[in-house]
């Protein structure tokens, strides 16, 4: 299975760096995991829009995947209470 190109929104980037010292490095972690596969085991498809997320302790990352251009977005990282607003 090829890797799909893993791209991060400049915002969540920002997200990222506002995280707890101690939650960052397995949530990077998880991030750097969505290139080798973008729908791992755990994750869901938000009903809403064409997004995924996956869990990481009490953090969310939401993410969009393109097949065609076989590329994973990373649109927000956060708190599951802030998230999805």
């Amino acid at each position: 299975m090829a890797n799909y190109e893993l791209q991060i929104k400049p915002s969540a980037v920002k997200e990222i760096e506002k995280l707890p010292r101690k939650d960052r490095p397995k949530t990077v972690q998880k991030i750097r995991a969505l290139a080798g596969n973008p729908c791992p085991h755990g994750c869901e498809k938000l009903s809403a829009e064409e997004k995924y997320r996956v869990r990481q302790g009490d953090y969310r990352v939401v993410y969009s995947v393109d097949d065609n251009e076989r590329s994973v977005l990373v649109v927000k990282v956060g708190h599951r209470k802030e998230v999805y607003r």
